[in-house]
């Protein structure tokens, strides 16, 4: 069997090829091609027809496709979706206008609240009630839904969500009021809240069952172009979508729920760093993905990505539990600028069109890019292993304005830029570490995206970090995570204010378990699959406390009941999260939830040959590079392909591969391990 890993980014989109019979981990193919917004299928099918070209793969070869996306993000963030209509319980038609009482810019005095993707006319109560229990105290009547479709239908409204008071209790009156809409024959398509996450907190309720509305014919319309195309072209691939939370889902599963594909881009390559740090035994890592547009940073805890229920996409809550990422709008596309006499980079991006003005397609403005290639960080005649030259010219006309306006010369403006954006990367890092209780000494930070392995480092000496990772794939990782991604699934039951003891407990989780375990029998093949992990979690707070925390279950705890144990495992997370647990106050579980991984067969890790040639048979060159304000001169340039395991190399240096750059900092050196991934070590 084949599996193909997909990743569309703003800039390139990139594939990771592996065939099982021909080794593991060692042995993955890895590409990329210019994306092409806004048909961004346009890309995929480029690529995929020259991987077929190239032989690699052929029309009767059956293949594990796995694609990750931003059509639904990018939907969202551009409010590029068709009018919507939502159902309510009467009485409560400004649910999505009202939102919650706390706003996200508090000291703004300018700050308004996030307009809603449902215009309030298109707002449409019906006349029903469960009260908090799930008992019905008004049941629905068919006719009220049918009298509000018939004004959503005039409105001219291609979607529909609902969202009824306490439907995450019972869902029979969204059920019922699906089914209408169904039976009317009218055209609408129809998301009901308590299907896609059935938890607490009407607002976020209502609006992750929007977002799945808005994005719904977008994903769909896009997934039907791939699978069209690999009906035609090959006609043995499954494709599956990476979800959110880091696993992946059958593409039918997402025609249904694309609200799960609304950050599996970024997710996708936190789990191939999960991965990749079981293999070479580092536990603790932190993760940064660097693009053309953004860069997106994640945590890994003794070999556990760190999950959130409070992320966003775009300027909404998604409380779906999700790969826990935090995005900083600095990429090697961001445009650097004169803010008066203050220097900023980001977070506008020059993208994929025109592109850094070193490219030569038209952009002109000065970027992370364009500063790399002036210091001397990038070879302009190794682009993408020379399929694409860079014009030094052409980024240092662009920086000229920059290097104007500060008094200084071409050079230093762009060297600072790249503090700048360093800068900006250190101010969003720090807090969100902080935030989970975690120092930066701790961590491995491992680097991937295009232009992760050329900034990351730099990062890494501001952190303190000792030790950096590059995997062997760095441009390709996100790719490369749909090639070690698993099935997975979570299911969740909202409890608080229910009777619940270790019997009522158990109980409810052998129920989440059975429906987590029921999808993924509809999922894939099982010979694609070697066996099954379940996770228990509940989100506990202190009686009282407008917060909830996430907490890990060991099994056993669940098996035996045992509530006490519970208690003790939330006092002993929020001492690590607040430094503060007072453990005769009372407990109260909000929620309880159930996440099941299926695994998928996955790469073998598979040493390499130690090589019989030196180190300086993989120098290239020696180039003049700028760091921390010196010019070095003879800096030694590297080809990663030749570098042999135990190779070691001290810093400041260059490793040049097929799509990536690699910068060692004087601080630091690097070595290669065993399997090819390059560490790079804190001097001193």
């Amino acid at each position: 069997m084949i599996r193909i890993g997909i990743d569309i980014g703003g800039t390139f989109t990139d594939f990771a090829v592996w065939r099982d019979s021909a080794g593991g981990y060692t042995n993955i193919l890895s590409f990329k091609v210019p994306s092409t917004p806004p048909t961004f299928a346009d890309a995929v099918r480029t690529g995929l027809n020259q991987i077929i070209e190239a032989g690699t793969i052929s029309a009767s070869d059956e293949i594990l496709l796995v694609h990750g996306t931003t059509v639904s993000t990018n939907a969202v963030i551009e409010r590029s979706g068709p009018q919507l209509a939502l159902f309510v319980t009467k009485g409560f038609p400004d649910i999505l206008n009202i939102q919650r009482l706390r706003l996200d810019k508090p000291i703004d005095m300018f700050n308004r609240r996030t307009e809603a993707l449902v215009a309030r006319e298109h707002v449409f109560e019906i006349d029903e009630r469960l009260l908090s229990d799930g008992t019905v105290e008004r049941p629905i009547r068919d006719e009220a839904v049918r009298e509000a479709i018939a004004k959503a239908v005039d409105a001219g409204v291609e979607g529909l969500a609902i969202c009824f008071l306490h439907s995450y209790r019972n869902p029979v009156h969204e059920i019922a009021a699906q089914e209408v809409v169904a039976s009317d024959k009218n055209g609408l398509s129809v998301t009901i809240s308590s299907e896609i996450w059935p938890q607490q907190n009407e607002y976020e309720r209502a609006v992750v069952a929007v977002l799945n509305s808005y994005v719904r014919k977008i994903v769909g319309d896009y997934i039907g172009e791939i699978e069209g195309y690999l009906k035609q072209n090959l006609p043995g691939a499954k494709l599956f979508i990476t979800k959110s939370n880091g696993g992946v889902m059958a593409s039918e599963v997402a025609y249904r729920h694309p609200v799960h594909t609304m950050l599996s881009g970024p997710a996708a390559g936190v789990t191939a760093a999960q991965f990749v740090g079981d293999l070479l035994k580092m536990p603790d890592l932190l993760t940064m993905d660097m693009g053309g547009t953004s860069t997106d940073m994640s945590l890994i805890r003794n070999g556990r990505v760190q999950v959130s229920t409070q992320a966003e996409v775009g300027e909404f809550p998604v409380m779906m539990p999700v790969t826990a990422i935090e995005a900083i709008g600095a990429g090697g596309g961001s445009i650097a600028r004169m803010d008066g006499p203050v220097l900023k980079v980001g977070p506008r991006s020059a993208g994929a069109r025109p592109g850094p003005a070193c490219y030569d397609q038209g952009g002109n403005e000065p970027t992370l890019t364009d500063a790399y290639l002036v210091c001397g960080y990038i070879n302009p005649d190794y682009f993408l292993e020379g399929r694409m030259s860079l014009r030094r010219d052409l980024a240092e006309q662009s920086m000229a304005p920059i290097a104007e306006a500060m008094g200084v010369d071409v050079v230093t403006a762009a060297e600072s830029c790249i503090t700048v954006g360093t800068s900006n990367m250190l101010t969003r890092v720090m807090p969100f570490l902080a935030s989970l209780g975690v120092s930066p000494r701790e961590l491995t930070l491992v680097l991937y995206g295009g232009a992760g392995a050329v900034h990351g480092p730099l990062l890494a000496e501001e952190l303190g970090i000792e030790r950096v990772l590059v995997p062997r794939l760095p441009s390709v990782f996100c790719a490369f995570g749909g090639l070690v991604s698993d099935l997975m699934h979570d299911v969740v039951r909202t409890v608080l204010g229910s009777s619940l003891d270790g019997t009522e407990l158990r109980r409810v989780f052998d129920e989440l378990e059975k429906e987590a375990r029921d999808w993924l029998t509809t999922q894939a093949d099982p010979r694609w699959l070697s066996g099954t992990d379940v996770f228990y979690y509940a989100e506990m707070r202190y009686q009282g406390q407008s917060f909830q925390v996430d907490v890990a279950l060991d099994a056993a705890m669940v098996a035996g009941g045992d509530i006490t144990a519970i208690a003790k495992a939330f006092h002993a997370e929020h001492l690590h999260l607040y430094n503060h647990a007072d453990i005769d106050a009372p407990v109260e579980i909000q929620q309880l939830r159930v996440r099941v991984v299926s695994r998928m067969t996955k790469p073998d890790p598979t040493p390499l040959e130690r090589l019989e040639h030196g180190i300086e048979e993989a120098w290239l060159e020696s180039r003049r590079l700028r760091l921390q304000g010196v010019w070095h001169d003879e800096v030694p340039v590297y080809r990663r392909s030749a570098l042999g395991v135990g190779h070691r190399i001290t810093g400041p240096a260059i490793i040049e591969q097929g799509d990536s750059t690699i910068l060692i900092p004087a601080t630091y050196s690097a070595e290669t391990g065993d399997l090819g991934d390059l560490t790079l070590a804190l001097e001193g």
